[in-house]
């Protein structure tokens, strides 16, 4: 959930190797209008495809570490 908000709303983020960031920088400099604005949130979007594949499938593992760790807080020491 948090990594669909992150690239959803990340426009200025920059998530480039040195050499596809160089590429894109001359790309824009020629031309205003070229591929190169939209690099990075494609970048990000194949970033995110894993986690959100290995979330779904260890989504079970996930709910049950997340309702001990919450039941261990929510719980207060007896005194």
């Amino acid at each position: 959930m948090i990594i669909i908000l992150f690239v959803s709303f990340s426009t200025d983020i920059t998530a480039q190797c040195a050499m596809c960031k160089q590429a894109a920088e001359s790309s824009l400099k020629s031309n205003p209008n070229s591929m190169a604005r939209s690099l990075n949130s494609g970048i990000l979007y194949l970033m995110a495809v894993p986690y959100l594949l290995l979330g779904f499938i260890f989504r079970k593992q996930i709910v049950q570490l997340w309702r001990k760790v919450f039941s261990k807080t929510s719980q207060s020491p007896a005194k």
